[in-house]
């Protein structure tokens, strides 16, 4: 009897551990946020969203201030539409602008929202007007190297 209490107390704490880590590992991975808050839906349309994915977070001032919702495109305009679900808590003015960026050099990517001077505020279902596209490394180093080819190219010439 004092044999399958102890396997019975082992077994529950292996199950608790198990369940610990799979939370941890789905924390790290951004797969689960226990954010119970109410939240209201806004869009935005981009260009470029680079490597932008559902459930990155949206920020401002660094604080999390809701989530990616949803990404598709758009075969109108040739864009992509985020859709962002932010927390009722934080309201933002309807000429607010919102940014891809990129957490370090090669960290994740998250949308950024600067707040504008209007008085009146995003309710759900508006659309964020003013964005900025992803800056994407591959072309800024083919922009670099076509820069410098083109320098070289000139500097060839006057000689």
């Amino acid at each position: 009897m004092q044999k399958s209490k102890h396997d019975l107390w082992v077994g529950l704490f292996v199950v608790i551990g198990g369940l610990a880590i799979l939370f941890l590992a789905l924390k790290a991975g951004n797969l689960l946020s226990l954010s119970f808050a109410e939240t209201y839906n806004v869009s935005a349309r981009f260009d470029n969203i680079g490597g932008l994915k559902v459930r990155a977070p949206v920020k401002s001032a660094g604080v999390v201030v809701g989530r990616v919702a949803a990404i598709s495109f758009d075969d109108k305009t040739y864009q992509a539409r985020v859709d962002l679900q932010l927390e009722k808590r934080f309201t933002f003015p309807k000429d607010s602008s919102a940014k891809i960026l990129t957490a370090g050099l090669l960290g994740e990517q998250y949308i950024g929202i600067e707040p504008g001077a209007e008085e009146k505020l995003l309710a759900s279902g508006d659309t964020v007007r003013m964005t900025q596209s992803a800056v994407v490394l591959e072309n800024l180093i083919s922009q670099f190297l076509y820069n410098k080819a083109a320098d070289a190219g000139s500097e060839g010439a006057k000689k």
